[in-house]
């Protein structure tokens, strides 16, 4: 059981390395975020209504959804936070492998530590693929919905729209290149189940993939990532998105002196939990939505 969902809206940081690094990402979806943070304060922003007895109405309601167990939000919760922790960890393997592969006396951690490269671009596939069972498990769709998804993508605004831009520029652009897309695909190709299951990412959340085994699961990540691989790079190409303007925006608000990307992503993986903050708003946003129609 997690803490309850208001306890977590209401502990949202209004101003940590998080919400700095969406706020430098304000330029992705123009005016589309806005770091909601309180329970009741969501519930009137979500709703428009001011009336004590209607919020806490809608308050009760949304606190007993999340509760039930019948229900995918907690689940989803989980999965948000729990790539996130992946993460972090990823960051720390692979700057320890930067580190590796600059300073030949410290050599001896390449062989700790996986390449960054590929380990980045299996935790980018991963965060697109929680994010398409999320959405299932928020909506109460089969979790292997991928044409609703992609379907649902069109409609994505505030804080889910975020979520998907960070997602493009801090695991897609940043680490990897303007070629992430490809990169991606062509990772997922030739991986055998065996890689996947001994990558960290994918442990992590794996219970909750769609999929009898590894192989079967490892041939859903490959077609939800090649599904969505179109309005990615749509998404890219519409705003012009480059690593470097990325970072350069990254630099405003966030005191990075290193403009070498791969320190970078690094950074933002051991600094930043941007999927648990937003997925948090998200369930939040949703729960309200359902239970002002339930009332």
């Amino acid at each position: 059981m997690s803490k309850p969902i208001f306890e977590l809206v209401d502990q949202l940081p209004t101003n940590n390395m998080t919400v700095k690094v969406l706020r430098a990402l304000d330029f992705v979806v123009p005016g589309q975020w806005n770091n909601l943070v309180g329970f009741e304060n969501t519930i009137r922003q979500v709703t428009g209504e001011d009336d004590p007895e209607i919020i806490q109405q809608v308050g009760d309601r949304a606190i007993y959804l999340f509760n039930d167990k019948n229900e995918g939000y907690q689940r989803a919760l989980w999965l948000y936070q729990t790539i996130d922790s992946a993460g972090s960890a990823l960051g720390t393997a692979a700057m320890a492998n930067k580190i590796g592969e600059d300073i030949s006396f410290l050599g001896f951690l390449n062989k700790l530590t996986p390449k960054a490269d590929k380990a980045q671009t299996i935790d980018l596939v991963m965060k697109l693929v929680v994010e398409l069972v999320a959405f299932c498990q928020i909506n109460g769709i089969p979790g292997d919905s991928i044409g609703d998804f992609l379907a649902s993508l069109a409609d994505y605004g505030g804080e889910s729209i975020m979520r998907m831009a960070a997602l493009v520029c801090l695991d897609g652009l940043i680490p990897l290149g303007p070629d992430f897309i490809q990169k991606g695909l062509s990772t997922i190709e030739s991986l055998s189940p065996k890689e996947l299951e001994e990558n960290g990412s994918f442990k992590s959340v794996s219970t909750l993939i769609p999929g009898n085994n590894a192989s079967s699961k490892l041939s859903f990540i490959g077609e939800s990532f090649s599904s969505v691989s179109d309005w990615m790079s749509n998404f890219v190409g519409e705003r012009s998105l480059t690593p470097q303007s990325v970072l350069s925006s990254l630099q405003g608000y966030v005191e990075i002196a290193d403009d070498k990307l791969d320190y970078v992503a690094a950074f933002l993986d051991m600094t930043t939990n941007y999927y648990e903050h937003t997925g948090i708003q998200t369930l939040a946003r949703r729960l309200i939505e359902r239970a002002i129609a339930e009332i």
